[in-house]
């Protein structure tokens, strides 16, 4: 390979800088970077959105540029069709088995990491934790990751057109999908943590709470209204579209309490608040030296960062936060003789577990 694999777009903050640190292959590449980069900062206002966009476009662009030696300018329907083949087997020199940074900071100045790889490879928290470790052989492409490659380029091909700058959508020309993409005649199995599995995560919360108020009080108030209030992590974290504020729980002149959230898709929804919630929501501002219910004339974060000032805006440390609950939950399961209860894993695929998707899992009927 002449040209050294390095990553083209850097993270949501860096975007609107000149990316002049970016390494292209050749100077013909630099029209595609910058049709792409156009794309990209018209979807910026939803992080997850902008990640799963990036992830597509770089592994497209470095393929055209670096296997294919095409501009997107010249693919057509049967190069989309390589190229999808490319990414259910890439070489592996594309593969890694960890995420690495795109770009990293060296002497103060950006710089493409030559760590960074187009394609990962893990493994589940169940098998890392019995000690196994992911490798380049095991990589596989699932069904949902193939269908969001169709789905995501031909958003892209759709506004590259309206651009102006290509004439016509590849994705469109290939009339069978189901030979790259299979379809599950039965239901999909429905995952779900039990009743006595929550009561476990959230005696888990209790505990640290009380051993260590200082960082979990936060933890106990997080896993309170991801349970109660079924949120998912983006829900309580601050985004370029929405920061989460201690007002946004407000009474109606009914004397009922709800909580306004702006969630996926950036829709915003209500959710009443139980009495469970609100009592909750008094312990936790309490301890922040806060009167015991917020007007709606306090905009303070709900959720502040961990160290400094302001809202929390990352996920990684909320994760971190309840993974520790759902380890220590396992403990208390076992401790109570619910060995099964406790040896339950939910699958990174399927699951929809806090951990494994930052949303809470499906209730039971009898919780409901």
């Amino acid at each position: 390979m002449k040209h050294q694999l390095l990553p083209l777009f850097d993270s949501l903050d860096n975007l609107a800088k000149n990316p002049d640190y970016v390494i292209l292959p050749s100077a013909d590449c630099y029209q595609d970077f910058m049709h792409c980069l156009q794309f990209l900062r018209a979807y910026s206002g939803s992080l997850g959105t902008f990640n799963s966009y990036r992830r597509e476009a770089e592994r497209l662009l470095q393929w055209c540029w670096l296997i294919r030696q095409k501009s997107l300018t010249a693919l057509k329907r049967e190069d989309i069709e390589q190229f999808v083949r490319f990414c259910q087997n890439p070489p592996v020199e594309w593969i890694s088995t960890k995420k690495n940074p795109r770009f990293i900071e060296v002497l103060g100045k950006r710089q493409p990491n030559p760590e960074w790889r187009p394609f990962v490879c893990s493994i589940s928290k169940f098998a890392r934790k019995a000690g196994k470790e992911p490798s380049v052989d095991q990589f596989a492409l699932s069904q949902g990751a193939l269908q969001e490659i169709f789905a995501i380029l031909s958003t892209l091909f759709n506004f590259l057109i309206a651009e102006e700058y290509l004439l016509s959508n590849p994705i469109l020309l290939i009339r069978q999908k189901s030979k790259f993409i299979r379809k599950k005649q039965e239901k999909a199995v429905v995952r779900r943590l039990s009743l006595l599995q929550w009561e476990a995560v959230l005696e888990a919360g209790e505990q640290l709470a009380q051993l260590n108020p200082a960082k979990h009080e936060r933890t106990r108030f997080i896993l309170s209204i991801l349970f109660g209030m079924y949120l998912r992590i983006s829900e309580v974290t601050a985004s370029p579209r929405w920061i989460p504020m201690m007002n946004d729980f407000a009474k109606d002149s009914s004397g009922y309490w709800w909580f306004t959230t702006v969630g996926k898709g950036n829709k915003e929804r209500q959710v009443a608040v139980s009495d469970a919630i609100l009592e909750s929501l008094k312990r936790w501002r309490l301890f922040l030296g806060l009167p015991a219910l917020p007007t709606p004339a306090d905009n303070s974060p709900l959720i502040p960062r961990l160290r400094g000032t302001g809202p929390m805006s990352d996920t990684a440390p909320i994760r971190r936060l309840i993974q520790e609950c759902f380890d220590l939950a396992v403990e208390i399961l076992r401790k109570d003789q619910f060995h099964e209860e406790a040896d339950y894993r939910c699958p990174a695929v399927h699951g929809r577990c806090v951990a494994c998707t930052g949303r809470p899992a499906a209730r039971s009927e009898e919780r409901r």
